[in-house]
């Protein structure tokens, strides 16, 4: 100024002063104007415009490529016997993982299973009884009644001929006073009478013994009912012992664990020796069919993000190749930027997380924990463009 180069304040100021204030707006304008470029970069971050190059229809995040966990579990308790996959191993599907100790549970297989099979022994022999009653009480019964009908007629034969026997014994001897006829025919009739009227018992007796012995005969219904009850008990046993079978043999195979799903070991809780207790986690496994990028849209920009939208996957690992994806889960609530994702000035910023789960994983290329930048497109008439 005028007045300080001359040694004098013309405003009655001292230069010192004057130079003071001035010190102080120079700040104050630098410290607005960096407050206006913070503003600026915080708009352009919100609309996606820090990613220079995308239209309008195309919204760019990152993530890392995650999968579903499966915990991997005994239902029994046990040693650890043999450890056959370690972390980082692919697993498929029903490939063998642990082994624990089954000699005590296999012995309880082999007395389970003699039990079943002298149950069975006698389930089978007992139907062969039962077939063999069933060959036989009918045959029985068709005899019995057979010489129950024989003994019939032998009796209504020897009625009618006791009969006969009678008129000619009663004819003989009314004849017999007047001397009509001999002593000696008299004597022949009445003695073939008592022949008859014995042929007639003998009969009678015959028919006798053949109802009984048909009674006996159809007593085989009943046996043949009495052996299907035994039956009948002896499968509902045998039913009970091939239940402990099955359930020694169950607990057996479950002493073998096995990968639920293709995936990758990501952790291992456990090692040779080790007892377990039932339900102690193994391993943890991630299903490789069924992998996601967890990326994340920042506050302004979620309004256009809908379950269902196209995406598609582009990694370092295969530069080329993008991989087709759907957004299928949005957060509800916003949250800080991770920070172990986004740089430290971006932190302050509110986002949403996404999961686009992939289509396809062709030949298990992708794995969890790979990073990958992501474009989700929220028009369908934008065409497609790569991460810039």
């Amino acid at each position: 100024m005028p007045g300080c180069r001359s040694g004098k304040a013309f405003t009655g100021l001292s230069c010192d002063a004057i130079r003071i204030m001035n010190l102080r707006r120079g700040v104050l304008i630098i410290g607005l104007a960096i407050v206006l470029v913070g503003i600026g970069g915080a708009f352009l971050f919100g609309r996606g415009l820090w990613k220079a190059g995308l239209p309008e229809g195309l919204i760019q995040t990152n993530g890392r490529i995650e999968g579903d966990h499966l915990t991997v579990a005994s239902k029994f308790p046990g040693r650890v016997q043999e450890l056959l996959v370690r972390e980082g191993h692919m697993v498929t599907a029903g490939q063998v993982m642990v082994r624990l100790d089954d000699v005590q549970t296999a012995a309880r297989v082999d007395q389970a299973r003699h039990a079943w099979e002298a149950i069975e022994a006698q389930v089978q022999a007992a139907h062969t009884t039962l077939a063999v009653l069933n060959l036989e009480v009918p045959l029985a019964i068709e005899s019995a009644q057979s010489h129950v009908d024989q003994a019939k007629a032998e009796l209504e034969k020897a009625k009618a001929v006791e009969q006969e026997a009678r008129r000619d014994e009663q004819r003989f001897r009314n004849l017999l006073p007047d001397q009509a006829v001999a002593r000696q025919q008299y004597d022949q009739a009445s003695a073939r009478w008592t022949v008859a009227r014995n042929d007639v018992a003998a009969a009678q007796s015959g028919l006798a013994k053949a109802t009984k012995e048909l009674a006996q005969a159809e007593l085989g219904w009943k046996r043949i009912r009495a052996k299907e009850e035994e039956i009948a008990a002896l499968e509902r046993q045998r039913d009970q012992a091939e239940a402990v079978l099955n359930e020694a043999q169950s607990i057996l195979a479950d002493l073998t664990i096995l990968a639920p799903a293709d995936g990758t070991v990501t952790t291992r809780m456990v090692d040779v020796g080790e007892v377990v207790a039932a339900g102690t986690p193994l391993f943890e496994v991630v299903d490789l069919d069924r992998l996601y990028l967890k990326a994340y849209v920042p506050e302004v920009l979620i309004g256009k993000v809908r379950l269902g939208l196209p995406a598609r996957i582009y990694t370092d690992a295969f530069p080329e190749q993008p991989f087709d994806a759907t957004v299928r889960y949005i957060a509800s609530k916003a949250e800080f930027t991770p920070k172990e994702v986004q740089t430290p000035d971006e932190r302050v910023k509110l986002i949403y997380a996404v999961k686009l789960y992939l289509a396809a994983n062709p030949d298990h290329r992708l794995t969890p924990g790979l990073p990958a930048d992501a474009i989700i497109r929220w028009k369908d008439e934008v065409a497609w463009t790569r991460p810039k």
